[in-house]
């Protein structure tokens, strides 16, 4: 095993996760969607636009506001994962799969409804479940790519 180097692992981690969430974006707006209501992205931009301005979003910065919160939690994940990779090569099982599942569970199952961003995982549709899962599957998948290509030249 190399010597783990933390900034580069941090660095190449906050990178790929952005590239991860660019990739996760594309395959969302190839999968056709009911289309009902906002995504949480863009519920939780507006929930904290309310509590610090106590005023809505318009809605010309509903997508580029639920974008930056989105491309945000891409870059914080993909540091944690690409600090972790550095220590505990095992994380990037299934090349970034596992990780990918894991946000999925994570983000989607738990903390999306408990936030109240979206209704309880037993209440949602199995297809919406497929689309969290796959879309993640996605994330993971690229982060350890760009993750890997980084760290193999950085």
């Amino acid at each position: 095993m190399k010597n783990p180097d933390p900034l580069r692992g941090l660095l190449a981690g906050i990178a790929a996760g952005l590239a991860a969430a660019f990739a996760m974006n594309r395959f969302q707006e190839l999968w056709p969607t009911d289309g009902e209501g906002d995504p949480a992205t863009v519920k939780a931009a507006q929930r904290a636009c309310r509590a610090a301005t106590g005023r809505s979003l318009s809605d010309d910065l509903k997508e580029p506001a639920g974008n930056a919160l989105h491309y945000g939690l891409g870059a914080a994940l993909g540091a944690l994962y690409g600090l972790a990779a550095e220590y505990a090569p095992r994380v990037t099982a299934g090349f970034g799969t596992a990780f990918g599942t894991a946000t999925a569970l994570i983000l989607d199952e738990v903390a999306v409804p408990a936030a109240g961003l979206a209704g309880p995982p037993w209440k949602t549709p199995a297809a919406a479940h497929a689309y969290g899962i796959v879309s993640h599957l996605v994330f993971g998948a690229t982060a350890e790519a760009a993750r890997r290509t980084i760290r193999a030249v950085a």
